[in-house]
């Protein structure tokens, strides 16, 4: 099976007797002789992946679509990316995940504690494989920003979408900036990028 980007805002999913597990809802249209299930939260199967929402807040509600046919999917009019991941380990925010190839694993992985007062425990929805992942972005097309050892990244956590690549995160809470923009409310934090790799934010945030 395969994702073709229609427009900026609607993929194809090209099926041949396979499936694609998506967003819940995210169906606007269908050829062909397809079906659709629910495929449960993401991060696993089951009852773990239950839990893991439950206790994370991190979760996917997703359909699988089987057959053979097109599927066209798209969600609140936002702009669709498609990635190849290529054996890769991409972290993405779970609400930007539009859909994702069969043959990709998802799991959701504790990405650190936020520091400061509330020492709040903060999770990453994983995808690992061989395959494809369309992603979501508000306010125009993903920005993708280089890492390397020299020029660590930090951003706006609001902003980011995914990672991929041999990345280390960390959490930088003495985020002045967010102060003089009016977005000082509560605990002001920003996610710090050192390694080699890339970063995609959206240019809108949530």
């Amino acid at each position: 099976m395969q994702l073709v980007s229609k427009t900026k805002r609607v993929v194809e999913a090209h099926l041949s007797n396979s499936s694609i597990r998506a967003l819940s809802g995210s169906m606007v249209a269908f050829e062909g002789q397809v079906s659709f299930k629910s495929a449960g939260f993401g991060g696993g199967e089951g009852l773990v992946a239950g839990i893991k929402k439950k206790a994370t807040g991190e979760g996917l509600s997703l359909m699988e679509a089987s057959g053979t046919g097109i599927v066209y999917l798209a969600q609140d009019a936002a702009n669709v990316t498609v990635l190849d991941l290529h054996g890769e380990t991409l972290q993405v925010e779970a609400s930007q995940l539009l859909a994702l190839t069969q043959n990709l694993t998802t799991n959701v992985t504790f990405a650190g504690v936020r520091g400061g007062a509330s020492g709040q425990g903060l999770f990453t929805t994983t995808v690992t494989g061989q395959g494809q992942v369309a992603l979501l972005s508000q306010g125009g097309p993903l920005i993708h920003l280089e890492v390397s050892p020299q020029f660590p990244l930090v951003v706006d956590p609001d902003a980011f979408v995914c990672a991929k690549g041999a990345l280390s995160q960390s959490f930088v809470t003495d985020v002045s900036w967010r102060t003089v923009v009016g977005q000082g409310n509560g605990e002001a934090f920003s996610l710090r990028w050192d390694g080699t790799g890339v970063v995609s934010i959206q240019p809108a945030e949530r």
